[in-house]
């Protein structure tokens, strides 16, 4: 799924049309448009959030929302960039799983274990 399709089907699921929910972002519905239609990239991370808050959603989707903007940018999501900035100690963790060229089996057992030590 990409970005445009993503904000589509969750402008539409709460049955705000193009033009009224581009009038709350103060972004032009042509604009809106070809941002649904993939012809524009995700715009700026104070549009992003205001859509967070247009579309109700949730954390998970939320996170979605700016992991597709990201990918439509070939970026990495901003809150992830922001918070890698300001921790060095993410920074290292992540260098040192590079070098040992941690797997998806890897990473989902560290996140398993993040969560056990959160509860």
């Amino acid at each position: 799924m990409t970005f445009g399709e993503f904000v589509k089907e969750k402008r539409q699921s709460l049955n705000i049309t193009l033009r009224a929910f581009a009038d709350k972002l103060g972004i032009a519905p042509s604009y809106m448009s070809d941002i649904e239609k993939g012809k524009r990239n995700a715009p700026t991370q104070d549009i992003l959030d205001m859509m967070v808050c247009v579309l109700k959603l949730n954390d998970h989707d939320k996170n979605r929302l700016f992991d597709l903007a990201a990918e439509s940018k070939n970026e990495i999501a901003q809150d992830i960039t922001e918070y890698v900035r300001d921790n060095k100690n993410v920074r290292v963790a992540i260098r040192r799983a590079k070098e040992l060229n941690l797997g998806e089996e890897e990473w989902l057992q560290i996140i398993e274990n993040m969560m056990k030590g959160k509860k």
